[in-house]
């Protein structure tokens, strides 16, 4: 009964969607330190009430292109539809020299997720169809209601999401509550580990494309989860991709949702 109600009260935590958000204003000197234009969205479920904090809170409401996060609910579409068995499937490299050299090499599921090898994911999509995907899309909600799915739609497609929908989206696979497969949803999280210690974990997903980019996930504590989801603008492009994790681990570590390394 005890086991119960503790993971009924996660649930209640989790899942809670009537938080009013926090305002954070002070978090704007961190992105000042980095010289960069955003939002963060903090979604602490370590206390018996839900937390929800936010900087820029008229950006985290705006839909931005997912990017490469979407190889989360991508990957999931893939495993549902037998695209991929499992993540010691091999995807070979087409000889395609690409600018990012993490992407020039045979991949499996858990390379491509880590490398974010946009080609494998070409390689679903064409495998999935367009029809399957935007079914997929609509069984889970996910960011607007109105787009295209045609060619590399989740880079350069009308397909947009903001940094509250993206917290909202991974509530539900935390929780193993997507219309998917539990071994499916467990697999994906499993590829989306970043660093773990002792007694947290930390999953995530980086996202960009070209003027902005995305870093989100959560932390896992015994306590409950901290979720996070941030948005910037990349006007130096590539110089400006660190910012993504610098930003929101600074932040998180000053909420002890996450460790100093």
């Amino acid at each position: 009964m005890r086991v119960f109600l503790f993971l009924l009260a996660i649930l209640n935590v989790v899942c809670s969607v009537s938080v009013a958000a926090q305002e954070r204003p002070d978090w704007g000197s961190v992105f000042e330190k980095y010289n960069v234009q955003g939002t963060i969205v903090v979604v602490d479920g370590r206390g018996e009430e839900q937390q929800v904090l936010v900087f820029n809170q008229e950006r985290a409401d705006k839909q931005f292109s997912p990017a490469s996060t979407f190889k989360i609910p991508h990957t999931l579409f893939a495993l549902d539809a037998g695209v991929v068995r499992d993540e010691f499937q091999v995807f070979e490299w087409d000889g395609v020299e690409r600018s990012f050299s993490g992407h020039n090499s045979d991949q499996d599921l858990r390379s491509a997720m880590r490398n974010s090898a946009v080609w494998v994911y070409q390689h679903f999509a064409e495998r999935i169809g367009n029809e399957n995907a935007q079914n997929y899309i609509e069984s889970i909600g996910y960011g607007n209601s109105e787009y295209d799915v045609e060619g590399d739609y989740w880079l350069d497609g009308t397909l947009t999401i903001s940094a509250h929908e993206q917290i909202s989206f991974l509530k539900r696979l935390y929780l193993n509550a997507l219309p998917f497969a539990v071994e499916h949803q467990r697999l994906v999280k499993d590829v989306m580990i970043v660093e773990a210690g002792r007694n947290w974990i930390l999953r995530a997903k980086t996202g960009w494309e070209g003027s902005f980019g995305w870093w989100v996930g959560w932390v896992e504590w015994p306590s409950g989860p901290v979720f996070f989801a941030l948005n910037i603008d990349t006007p130096n492009r590539m110089d400006d991709l660190a910012k993504r994790e610098q930003i929101t681990r600074e932040i998180l570590q000053s909420m002890n949702a996450l460790p100093n390394q």
